[in-house]
């Protein structure tokens, strides 16, 4: 065994005993408070499409001019996208009291209506601001069409938080976000 590889293998195993592992971090969806009566009955949330950096494990923070940057050794504890998408299902639950569900569809009957929730931007930033922008695209099933059209809703939503408070502060800070945009969806296209 050369010298050189020796050197290598030391090192390599000396830092993999030396750095930490990273936090992890859980972004629970708060009870909504607010009761939103809506159209349907069934209600089916397909998988949100983030961007890819927030469907990543590691947590970004967007600063000026859109750089991002990773905060180092802290990890979301969850899929993001399974995640979010589990947050809005269960927060329209809980607000319309109409049984949701995220994909796929675990009922036998099919859902009255799908939802598909496309975001452009889904970050939080070192100004203290938790930005979500994107499209909702609610779509009745066919036989409910006459009574209620398609839908495409625009959203820009957007929730502060404390920069001092770190990793947890952004954690509270999506969980809110993803609570607003379930009352949003509600609210505009599921009425």
């Amino acid at each position: 065994m050369s010298m050189h590889f020796r050197t290598l293998v030391f090192a390599t195993a000396l830092a993999a005993c030396s750095s930490e592992p990273p936090v992890s971090f859980v972004a629970e969806t708060p009870a909504p408070v607010e009761r939103v009566g809506i159209r349907y009955s069934e209600v089916y949330v397909r998988e949100v499409s983030l961007p890819t950096y927030a469907a990543a494990e590691t947590i970004f923070v967007q600063g000026a001019g859109g750089l991002l940057s990773e905060q180092q050794n802290s990890v979301w504890a969850d899929d993001p996208t399974r995640a979010v998408t589990l947050g809005i299902a269960q927060a329209l639950q809980t607000m319309t009291r109409a049984r949701v569900a995220s994909e796929p569809w675990p009922f036998a009957t099919n859902p009255e209506v799908a939802v598909d929730i496309r975001m452009d931007t889904f970050a939080p930033g070192e100004d203290g601001v938790y930005r979500a922008t994107g499209q909702a695209f609610v779509a009745p099933e066919p036989d409910d069409e006459a009574v209620a059209p398609n839908r495409a809703l625009s959203f820009r939503l957007q929730v502060a938080f404390d920069p001092a408070g770190g990793q947890a502060a952004i954690a509270a800070a999506r969980s809110e976000l993803v609570a607003q945009l379930a009352a949003d969806v509600a609210r505009r296209g599921l009425r």
